[in-house]
């Protein structure tokens, strides 16, 4: 019992480093439950990419490359492919794969 305490645990704490879940913005309960249900609804489409994609990076290594390229028009595909000539790097989001 005590293991999958831990991974409950983990994954908690998961949340409250990436998903920005330390405080909550509103007081009432129907505030506190939209929030970590936005962000468990986040963590799963993040889960749901990493595998449908067959990624090598982390949760975290996808959120930081979603974050940094949030407002690029590319496809996701293109995202998450590295480069092809590291010199011509003209963005520093892209250094990320070095």
């Amino acid at each position: 019992i005590y293991k999958e305490r831990w991974k409950i645990e983990l994954f908690f704490k998961w949340i409250k480093q990436n998903l920005k879940v330390k405080t909550f913005l509103g007081t009432s309960e129907n505030a506190v439950l939209t929030q970590l249900w936005i962000a468990l609804c986040l963590y799963l489409l993040l889960a749901y990419l990493k595998f449908q994609a067959n990624l090598g990076l982390s949760l975290s290594g996808i959120l930081r490359l979603l974050q940094l390229n949030l407002f690029d028009r590319r496809s996701m595909t293109d995202l998450f492919k590295p480069p092809d000539n590291p010199q011509t790097i003209k963005s520093p989001q892209l250094l990320l794969w070095n």
